[in-house]
């Protein structure tokens, strides 16, 4: 039982969720070198992520406590470094209304699954959720980089992925609940 709790792609999300008061702590300064840091923290969560699910398919590892932590742990991630960044005093500022949309995206999509899943009903991840995932990453890092490094200006490339990891949530969520509507409320007929 200890060995399937503690399997590597299990500790590699723990780690995930060990690393967000870290980042925390980093984006309690508005400077760039703690912004710095706090994108490199958010990195690693990100390739934690990746490693974690990579592992996990490569050696046929799942469990219950990796399918709860793994999903959870990506929304603290991603949840945590909005509502930090939103309140950070640094121009420009991330705009609330943003960190607003992508956190109740995320809170409505899994209460949908919860909804589904007691109904009988498996989400599973679609083609779109995936690409959202992705520019929501790349999002939060430009974001949490915010200054110009290497002549790149991190805050309005993060602005960018934003808009449309925003699009692409929201598509993807409406999509999630026009699947679940029609699971429910008219499913297909079975084959008799």
């Amino acid at each position: 039982m200890a060995s399937e709790i503690w399997n590597l792609p299990n500790v590699l999300t723990l780690i995930r969720i060990l690393l967000i008061p870290v980042m925390v702590v980093f984006l309690t300064d508005p400077g760039p070198t703690a912004s710095a840091l706090a994108g490199l923290t958010f990195f690693i969560a990100c390739v934690s992520d990746f490693l974690d699910g990579y592992f996990a398919r490569r050696w046929n590892i799942s469990t219950t406590l990796g399918k709860l932590l793994d999903p959870l742990a990506d929304k603290l991630i991603v949840a945590t470094a909005l509502i930090m960044l939103v309140a950070m005093d640094r121009q420009p500022e991330v705009p609330a209304w943003m960190a607003v949309v992508i956190i109740g995206r995320e809170i409505a999509v899994t209460g949908l699954r919860a909804v589904a899943l007691n109904q009988g009903v498996v989400l599973a991840a679609e083609e779109l959720g995936k690409y959202k995932a992705i520019f929501q990453m790349s999002a939060v890092e430009g974001l949490l980089l915010h200054y110009d490094f290497l002549g790149i200006d991190f805050h309005h490339g993060g602005l960018y992925f934003a808009w449309i990891s925003i699009v692409i949530g929201l598509w993807s969520g409406i999509a999630y609940y026009i699947k679940v509507i029609r699971e429910l409320f008219w499913p297909a007929p079975s084959a008799a």
